[in-house]
Parts: C-alpha cells; structure tokens; sequence
C-alpha cells in the first residue's frame, strides 16, 4: 500500500486506490482506441490533405524545370 500511495502521491488508500483504477481504465480504453486504428476498423480520411499535396508536388515540379 505504501507504493501505491507514494506512486499515486495520495495520502489516503481510497483516494489512492481510485487514481489507480481511473488511469488503468484510461488506459485500456486508449489501448482499445489504438487497436481499432491498427486493425484498420477506424481510420482517418485525408483525401484533401492528400490532394492538395500533390498539387503542390506538381507546382515545385513546374518550377524546378
């Protein structure tokens, strides 16, 4: 318990134990964020971004030549 106070830095063991079960949920529910980008089950749409990086790749092109 002595650990777990002084990693949490609470004084008290309830208060202590409570940090330390919210920041595993956090942690678990980014790990599970993380997994559903991995596993491609969400993703991130950058058609635009993709889009207007290639115009500029074409435009440097034009220039350089």
């Amino acid at each position: 318990m002595t650990e777990i106070l002084e990693l949490t830095g609470e004084r008290k063991k309830g208060p202590a134990i409570r940090r330390l079960m919210e920041e595993a949920l956090q942690q678990h529910r980014r790990a599970q964020i993380a997994q559903r980008f991995l596993s491609g089950e969400w993703g991130v749409e950058l058609e635009s971004f993709e889009s207007d990086q290639e115009r500029e790749r074409q435009r440097n092109q034009e220039f350089a030549a």
